[in-house]
């Protein structure tokens, strides 16, 4: 059963209420399918940002050093390598965020089990900083995703698609003939060669996709707030028609956030 309207913004503003954001620095890890992100939080300013294909601990020691956090939180949609925990577990007051960490919006996934860590992420982000107002979040990565968070700070549930070097590369694999496509600065609704097309199809395709999801979210929730991340997410914002915020790192401000709760938690000996 669904719970009562305004159950979940009352839990959450119980939550927030009898919370204060933890002082001390907090290092931030997602570990993404291609690139892993690392950043360093002072309450809700990032003060520091990286982005490698792979993170060593000589990198971590580095920041470690240079901004002194006290409390880590790491997730991803890949396995967290065993060094990485190790190191994390050693040198700060770790949190190692999972299904079962305690979260300030109320989560109605069937299966919060098989849920990407990185799309519960940007719900909390939403249903915090939004809250009182619904929320679609887009993000452009590997995958486009797309996420509902409720005026009641209520996760209610998204999609997922391939995102567009997926879909060109999809294209190359599974077909003779056409080329493998990675410049996406094409700008016409018309290909006039091979390229030009897979770039028209694949591009277009996914703007036309995003407009409608966003139009028939809207439709239900006129005061829908849109708001999009991911590593293409400047590329679809300038496409899209609709008023979306274009937000850099949302994974990893909605990963702050989680922290910050669990902090306050323990701190109150809840």
């Amino acid at each position: 059963m669904p719970p009562q309207k305004g159950y979940c913004m009352e839990k959450l503003q119980r939550q927030l209420t009898a919370s204060e954001p933890a002082a001390a620095p907090r290092l931030v890890i997602d570990f993404g399918n291609t690139l892993t992100k690392t950043a360093v939080y002072s309450g809700d300013d990032e003060i520091f940002f990286s982005s490698t294909p792979h993170l060593t601990i000589d990198q971590l020691e580095k920041v470690r050093q240079a901004h002194a956090p006290v409390y880590a939180i790491a997730a991803g949609v890949v396995d967290m390598p065993d060094a990485a925990r190790q190191y994390l577990i050693q040198n700060f007051h770790f949190t190692e965020f999972t299904h079962l960490t305690a979260i300030p919006i109320q989560n109605l996934y069937k299966t919060p089990e098989t849920l990407g860590l990185d799309r519960l992420a940007v719900a909390v982000y939403a249903g915090v900083v939004f809250a009182g107002t619904p929320c679609l979040v887009i993000d452009a990565g590997t995958c486009v995703t797309w996420d509902f968070v409720d005026a009641d700070s209520c996760y209610r549930g998204g999609g997922i698609t391939p995102g567009l070097t997926m879909r060109y590369r999809a294209l190359h694999t599974f077909t003779e003939r056409l080329p493998l496509v990675t410049d996406q600065n094409f700008e016409g609704l018309a290909g006039t060669t091979t390229q030009e097309s897979i770039q028209a199809g694949v591009a277009l395709g996914i703007v036309a996709e995003m407009e409608g999801i966003i139009q028939r979210f809207v439709f239900d929730h006129p005061n829908l707030k849109v708001l999009i991340t991911g590593g293409d997410r400047n590329f679809f914002a300038k496409k899209l028609k609709s008023n979306i915020f274009a937000i850099p790192n949302l994974v990893l401000r909605g990963l702050n956030i989680i922290l910050d709760f669990n902090v306050n938690k323990q701190q109150e000996g809840n």
